[in-house]
């Protein structure tokens, strides 16, 4: 079936996702919002289930027609780890950590209480308090503190870099392995983020990548982080010349052949942290996901 797809003008900033679909595809509000609602709309190639969803220029909305009805977030994600003080939740891609909206549904936070629920566990009365994100595109481990001592000490850790983090991705190329390090700005000039060369302004972000296999156009890597900026190993790997497979936003400089993929190929792969409250060493680890596999397995 067909697929529309429009970039966001300056103009449209703020629109509402269903007043855009409205707009450039023609149809009555009631067809718009159904659209929406069962997971038609793509926003720089995430499902957007939010009729409230505001816009901003450049962002590219796909009309995909035959896209299958979103799933349900009340069934998915898996629990890892989870005691009275900490909670880790394998994430699938596509789900936003946090939600970003008032209103936003079907966030990790969902899948958290939702699992509860099937446990038989208080799903509401748990506070969940936020110790990092990782983007909506990106799947892997994501923890949240249920107490705020957990909140406190788990931050300490990520402040002071002690919480080991790998990432694997796959990025456009030839990789080869090193350390990346750039400040980091919002906005480098045309409305995304990216790298600085005035040392005075942006934050300090630092990445190291290892290659674990060469694949067909394209390189399987694992990826630490000193620091844990947004989007730093997305927009590292970019500004090297080798955007994610699946990138849609930092791919604006790159000039080679890009490699189809339904999703974003990057996954937390590991977590380690101290035990804010029982200082005992957790690890814990999240194997590839099918439809990161997938394509993995096409370009090997």
């Amino acid at each position: 079936m067909k697929t529309n797809a429009w970039t966001v003008e300056p103009t449209e900033t703020g629109m509402t996702i269903s007043a855009f679909i409205k707009a450039h595809a023609g149809v009555a509000w009631s067809i718009a919002k159904r659209h929406v609602e069962s997971g038609k709309v793509f926003i720089d190639g995430n499902a957007e289930l939010s009729l409230a969803y505001r816009l901003t220029a450049g962002q590219r909305v796909e009309l995909r027609m035959a896209a299958p009805r979103p799933r349900d977030p009340e069934r998915e994600g898996v629990l890892v780890y989870d005691d009275p003080h900490v909670v880790v939740i394998d994430k699938p891609s596509g789900i936003s950590s946090v939600p970003y909206e008032e209103r936003e549904t079907g966030t990790a936070m969902d899948l958290i209480r939702g699992a509860w629920r099937r446990m038989g566990k208080p799903a509401t009365t748990v506070a969940l308090h936020v110790v990092h994100r990782i983007d909506r595109a990106t799947s892997g481990l994501l923890a949240f503190a249920k107490t705020k001592r957990a909140e406190v000490g788990l931050a300490a850790q990520l402040r002071a870099h002690t919480m080991q983090r790998m990432y694997i991705c796959a990025a456009h190329g030839t990789v080869s392995a090193g350390r990346i390090e750039s400040n980091l700005i919002v906005d480098r000039g045309d409305g995304i983020r990216g790298s600085t060369t005035d040392p005075t302004r942006g934050k300090r972000a630092v990445t190291h990548v290892a290659v674990r296999e060469a694949l067909r156009g394209a390189t399987l890597c694992e990826v630490t982080l000193e620091t844990g900026k947004t989007h730093q190993i997305r927009i590292h790997l970019a500004e090297s010349g080798h955007p994610l497979v699946g990138e849609t936003v930092y791919i604006r400089d790159y000039r080679g052949t890009l490699i189809d993929s339904p999703r974003l190929l990057l996954h937390a792969a590991t977590l380690g942290f101290v035990h804010p409250i029982t200082g005992e060493q957790v690890s814990l680890s999240s194997p590839l996901p099918p439809d990161f596999t997938a394509v993995v397995d096409r370009l090997r």
